[in-house]
């Protein structure tokens, strides 16, 4: 997949080019919520660059996709088809981490972005819990029409060599309205207003206060002034409660109304019914004279909660519960880090973060968010016998909080306060009963850590902690795996008179199997070369050694002809028995006849490109892959191999995906060849891996080898 994500300040195109069509779109489908993903730069993840219908707060969970996770927008993306999940109960059961932090009934709809081929990001489509099972005809057309659109977009913007790039935070689609109002219309809504026998207020879907009857002022005990630009579980002690912003998020996100009832204190029940559309939500407030006493309402009632929660609550259980499932599919401690950095401080409402972990007798800082650069480094790499309050919460184990500086320089005289802050909580990072780290939240307000919050703060920090411990683990296999692998392939590829060659290999973004692709180059004599790539079926160590013994075996014949060679490894491999398939294919170059003579065994078909530009695929007898049968016999095939064409051989993961037919995936691997014009190998390998990855979001492994006689 490309780059195609916002372009920065530098006068580059960015998401706010794309925003006309995915307004349009949204009016054509009726959707309630729309998004754009488009793709990281250097990491295997989708980022949210462009949002319609929710605020920023509600989607920053969602803010950064990994393309293997299972989600409807990753699956749309890496098997290119429209992804359709009808209802609750389906996404429970197809996605049942989603469904698990997001509670709320709503149909949904994703699809890739492409363009000739390519993948350039994709869409999300939200409707309302009233939309039927299956999507419309008309809806269908319009999300496909929207990818098309977006696709040429993106592409037209990478092509001028501005591709756009997912900001840190993404723009934000202004909310559809139904229609404007004037300024005599507007005072006859708020007369209108007043006139109810309840109260009313408004919120903007960020959740704050727009407007407030008098009436509603009067039952939630505040002024109107004191109300607007405020959130109501913000402003109100007593109404900042989890039932009060969960049923603000779910009207928002499920598009039903919802009431609720809850106590004023000392002893005034009030009714809250909810009506969301587009824009916001209506609320009409009314005394009650019981906690289940409600009129007549045909939305979806919520009881009174049996105990009050802590300030925050809802907020910080949405975070938590989203950063505790997503940190069961985190790989490597760059995920682990990444995810903690992003959503923690929201969960807490801080404002920067640092997490640390202990080596070689110091305190590393891992990763941090909220902390300017120099300051980072000039605490890194703290000595574990310094007398700072992180390194004592690693040493003992035992949190720390510090609602002020005055308490955190009592703790710590020598304490200078560098980082602006206000507040500070220092968490063990503790697993098997151990200390492994620790984890600094900031605050710039003075904060005081009620009990429950420590007990939540330090609770989390152990999830991460655990998290942390499995991810270091893997970061240490996966090395060593790719530490094998590297051994196994050549490290460098001969020098031979009068050919110019390039290699690449990628292992594939997720996992801790090894592969089997392989490739050679090998030098017979002064006028004659041979090249062999393959791949061994599988991910696993097993194939890996397989893999090593397919080169030896190629290496030890590489005299013979050819189909020869390939006949004399498939019988070493028949022999061996490891219950593995191998592809192969190799080419005995003649450098003075300017021909070359290709044999494989199941391969993919290697590509020539001719002096002229003409690019074509060479279509050579299959021939059964090596291991099956033992008798198996292989033909060769002359082609020839003029100074200034360029072969290419590589492995499927060049060309493979789902939903892919494989001889189209094959052609436009060849257009690219043809297109790329004049350059270096090395430029040219460059090029045709960039285009495998915007065509093919990876899962196989990569190996490609290009020859150019000169």
């Amino acid at each position: 997949m490309p780059d195609a994500a916002a372009a920065g300040s530098g006068g580059g195109r960015g998401p706010q080019s794309l925003e006309p069509v995915l307004a349009e779109a949204a009016r054509e489908t009726g959707a309630s919520v729309t998004a754009v993903y488009l793709p990281a730069v250097d990491e295997p993840v989708l980022r949210l660059a462009l949002l319609g219908g929710l605020p920023w707060e509600i989607s920053r969970p969602w803010a950064r996709v990994a393309l293997t996770a299972a989600s409807p927008v990753s699956d749309a993306v890496r098997e290119r088809r429209l992804v359709w999940v009808g209802g609750a109960e389906e996404m429970a059961r197809r996605y049942p981490r989603l469904a698990l932090v997001v509670p709320y009934r709503f149909a949904l709809a994703a699809a890739p972005i492409t363009a000739d081929g390519e993948v350039w990001g994709g869409v999300v489509f939200q409707w309302p819990a009233s939309h039927p099972a299956q999507l419309s005809t008309r809806e269908r057309e319009a999300v496909t029409g929207l990818c098309d659109r977006l696709g040429l977009l993106l592409r037209e913007a990478a092509a001028d060599g501005r591709p756009m790039r997912a900001a840190g935070v993404p723009r934000v689609l202004p909310p559809l309205r139904a229609r404007p109002a004037g300024a005599a219309e507007a005072q006859s809504a708020v007369d209108f207003a007043e006139r109810l026998p309840g109260g009313c207020c408004a919120l903007d879907v960020e959740g704050r206060i727009t407007f407030a009857t008098a009436t509603a002022a009067r039952l939630l005990g505040c002024a109107v002034p004191d109300l607007l630009g405020t959130k109501p579980w913000e402003a109100l002690p007593w109404l900042d409660d989890p039932i009060a912003e969960d049923s603000y998020r779910a009207v928002l996100i499920s598009r039903e109304p919802a009431a609720f009832t809850t106590l004023r204190p000392p002893d005034q029940w009030l009714s809250f019914r909810l009506h969301p559309d587009a824009s916001g939500i209506s609320v009409y407030i009314a005394p009650t004279h019981a906690a289940h006493a409600q009129a007549p309402f045909t939305g979806p009632s919520r009881p009174h909660p049996t105990a009050a929660a802590a300030p925050g609550r809802a907020a910080t259980l949405y975070h938590l519960m989203h950063l505790a499932a997503t940190l069961t599919e985190a790989v490597g401690v760059r995920d682990v880090v990444d995810l903690v950095a992003e959503q923690l401080p929201a969960a807490f409402g801080a404002r920067a973060l640092a997490l640390m972990t202990a080596e070689d007798g110091r305190l590393r800082i891992i990763g941090h968010r909220g902390y300017p650069a120099a300051l980072v480094r000039r605490f890194d790499a703290a000595p574990l016998t310094s007398d700072t309050p992180a390194v004592h919460t690693l040493t003992t184990g035992v949190p720390g909080f510090f609602a002020t500086f005055a308490e955190l320089r009592r703790a710590y005289p020598p304490a200078v306060l560098q980082d602006g802050m206000a507040a500070w909580a220092f968490l063990p990072l503790i697993t098997s009963g151990r200390p492994v780290g620790s984890l600094v939240l900031a605050y710039d307000r003075p904060r005081p850590f009620a009990q429950e919050e420590r007990a939540v703060l330090t609770a989390t920090a152990g999830l991460i902690a655990q998290a942390l411990d499995r991810a270091r683990l893997y970061d240490t296999q996966h090395r060593l795996v790719l530490d094998l692998q590297a051994v196994l392939l050549p490290h460098t590829l001969p020098g031979v008179p009068g050919l110019e060659v390039a290699a690449r290999y990628l292992p594939a973004t997720r996992g801790m199997d090894i592969g089997g692709d392989f490739y050679d180059l090998i030098r017979l004599d002064d006028a004659t070369a041979a090249a062999t790539i393959g791949d061994v079926e599988g991910h696993s160590v097993t194939a890996a050694a397989l893999m090593g013994q397919v080169r030896t075996a190629v290496h030890a014949n590489a005299g013979a002809p050819p189909a020869e060679v390939l006949a004399r490894t498939n019988r070493l491999l028949t022999d061996l028995d490891p219950g593995l398939f191998t592809s192969c294919l190799y080419v005995r170059l003649d450098l003075s006849a300017h021909r070359a003579c290709v044999a494989t065994a199941g391969h993919p078909p290697p590509l020539l490109r001719h002096p002229d530009g003409r690019t074509e695929v060479l279509h050579v007898p299959p021939g059964l892959l090596l291991g099956i049968d033992p008798g198996a016999s292989y033909t060769s095939t002359e082609i020839p191999l003029p100074p200034g064409s360029v072969l290419a051989l590589y492995t499927d993961g060049m060309v493979e995906a789902p939903g892919i037919d494989i001889d189209d995936a094959v052609g436009a691997l060849a257009r690219e060849l043809g297109r790329a014009g004049p350059g270096s190998m090395n430029t040219l390998a460059d090029a045709l891996v960039r285009h495998a990855r915007r065509t093919t979001p990876r899962s196989d492994d990569i190996a490609l080898l290009l020859i150019h006689p000169v």
